[in-house]
């Protein structure tokens, strides 16, 4: 299913796959729309030819990885593989109504301090009823009320 969102007026087009919630494609957008001012050359999935495929990323000029957004479930093998095996400059994880300090606690207790040095890893977890706040599918900003940050 195609699902068009205004982002500061510019449409941005993503297909729900099969298998794929609303809630995945939705915190695509959404982290879309929050970082696209602090990184210009952000994009939605693009095939690094790595074990993963990030959901959201920004490369430099000279492909080094800028920005790295996973939307949803996510596990702490796959966080770990990422900070490890790639130069990851802000690695961002979003997540909906979820146990935000129970993750950060987990994460900060099962990957190494080297690999997730201050400002590297940003969790996002956007509220319980993102949904029905963001129906009308058109962002110019992201409130900060439909969201907290924690640094991991």
């Amino acid at each position: 299913m195609l699902h068009e969102f205004m982002i500061a007026r510019k449409k941005l087009r993503l297909w729900q796959k099969i298998g794929e919630s609303y809630e995945h494609v939705l915190m695509k957008a959404l982290g879309y729309a929050m970082f696209r001012n602090d990184y210009e050359q952000i994009q939605i999935e693009l095939n690094l030819g790595l074990r993963y495929t990030p959901d959201l990323i920004a490369l430099n000029q000279n492909e080094d990885i800028e920005f790295w957004g996973e939307c949803g479930q996510i596990s702490i093998r796959k966080i770990h593989w990422i900070l490890k095996h790639t130069d990851t400059k802000k690695l961002v994880l979003f997540k909906i109504g979820f146990q935000a300090e129970a993750l950060i606690k987990k994460l900060r207790k099962e990957i190494p301090k080297k690999y997730r040095p201050e400002g590297r890893v940003l969790l996002v977890n956007f509220v319980s009823d993102i949904v029905n706040l963001s129906l009308q599918k058109d962002f110019e900003q992201i409130p900060e009320s439909w969201f907290s940050t924690y640094q991991v």
